[in-house]
């Protein structure tokens, strides 16, 4: 099993619900050592071992997982211990059980309450994305409380008297909605890496994202667009699936992933490219054009998710393990920060939050071995000063400054 890493660290960083894992949720590999013949002792001289390990990386991942298998085994320190004493162990085991089904009791409350507060959520989120679409415009008391939040200064006024002129030579004063909100929002969230200059055209047409919970631990979630060149899909989903058992501590645990299938319009397909190659006939001289397609990076390969090894799988794909903890990151990251504050992401206020202690220069602080070292070097100034004081040399040179001033 291995941690899921953030690729965004430092900074104050929005909490994760307790239903999913604190730490990114682990995956399972199932690998299994491959065969490796046995090492004679006298050959583990240093030069010898790091040349044998360079030549044969499935020598290493086996050692890796010997040294893994032997996590959690016994050291024969309880075996060792007198029967009573033993039983004693046992009966803490029996007690820990207790508490273990008190935890998984916990979080299925705790997900039954964000359950509850997400229900109170969604008429909010209803009420955003007819703004955004503009169905409806906000009320008087919104767009008050909200502007109370703006910070006004002389810059922020003439860029917004310059936009108000370019809307009126634009004809777009009376546009309803907020053009591309999604996008950018998206834009300035961990999922601008994903997005490629050909996606942006598309995702102009993103018109909302939701989420839902499942019936099952898990969460689905919904991109809804409108009438587009590119596919003629009016909603794509993405399911995140959590394991039936909960892991230590009571914790749900991801499994895997499944997205919608994409109907792409004839020649829009954003996760290919089309290379056209000019071969020649060695007999006959004549040339023709071959098309080859070739996958490319996309967006919309997000629908597309990358399966978990299976059981009989014996090598462990390092590749195959970074998309997938990517794909669960990018998943939370949507769900937990994207859909509860897209006005932020798209006002890019949400970086702020993200940034965290990464805003503060770095001269403004200092190691605190180098304040014992500052603290060290002021003793001895002192003594230095003291011992002037006894000789004299000190009195001495206090009086010729006074006699220059």
């Amino acid at each position: 099993m291995s941690a899921i890493p953030n690729r965004r660290g430092g900074g104050d960083i929005a909490p994760t619900p307790q239903n999913t894992p604190a730490n990114n949720a682990p995956i399972s590999s199932r690998a299994q050592a491959p065969n490796i013949p046995d090492i004679s002792e006298e050959d583990f001289d240093r030069a010898a071992a790091a040349s044998l390990f360079a030549q044969n990386p499935k020598l290493v991942s086996m050692m890796q997982n010997k040294l893994q298998g032997l996590v959690g085994r016994s050291s024969g320190y309880v075996e060792s211990l007198p029967a009573p004493v033993r039983k004693r162990v046992a009966g803490l085991k029996g007690v820990q059980k207790e508490h273990s089904k008190l935890e998984a009791e916990f979080q299925e409350e705790v997900l039954a309450l964000e359950k509850k507060f997400f229900a109170k959520f969604t008429p909010l989120y209803e009420k955003r994305a007819k703004i955004v679409n503009g169905q409806s415009e906000p009320s008087e008391e919104d767009v008050k409380a909200g502007e109370e939040d703006e910070e006004e200064d002389e810059e922020t006024e003439e860029a917004k008297a310059e936009a108000d002129k370019k809307a009126e030579a634009d004809g777009t004063t009376n546009q309803k909605g907020i053009p591309e909100f999604w996008l950018s929002a998206m834009k300035n969230s961990a999922l601008a890496e994903t997005i490629t200059d050909r996606d942006e055209e598309a995702l102009k047409h993103l018109t909302d994202v939701r989420m839902e919970y499942l019936d099952r631990p898990g969460f689905r979630l919904i991109f809804e667009f409108a009438e587009n060149e590119f596919f003629s899909n009016k909603t794509m989903s993405k399911t995140y699936f959590y394991q039936e058992e909960n892991g230590y501590g009571g914790d749900f645990i991801y499994d895997h992933a499944e997205g919608d299938k994409i109907e792409w319009k004839s020649g829009k397909d954003l996760t290919v490219k089309v290379e056209s190659k000019k071969q020649r006939n060695k007999n006959t001289k004549q040339t023709r054009i071959v098309k080859k397609t070739i996958p490319t990076p996309s967006f919309f390969d997000f629908f597309n998710p990358a399966k978990p090894p299976g059981d009989d799988d014996e090598d462990i794909d390092e590749d195959l393990e970074a998309k997938l903890e990517l794909d669960y990151q990018l998943g939370e990251d949507i769900k937990e920060k994207l859909i509860p504050r897209a006005i932020d992401w798209f006002t890019g206020e949400a970086l702020q939050y993200e940034q965290g202690m990464d805003d503060f220069d770095e001269d403004e602080f200092e190691d605190e071995d180098d304040e014992d070292e500052d603290d060290e070097e002021r003793d001895e100034d002192d003594e230095e000063d003291e011992d002037d004081e006894e000789d004299g040399s000190k009195p001495k040179q206090e009086t010729a400054e006074c006699k220059q001033s």
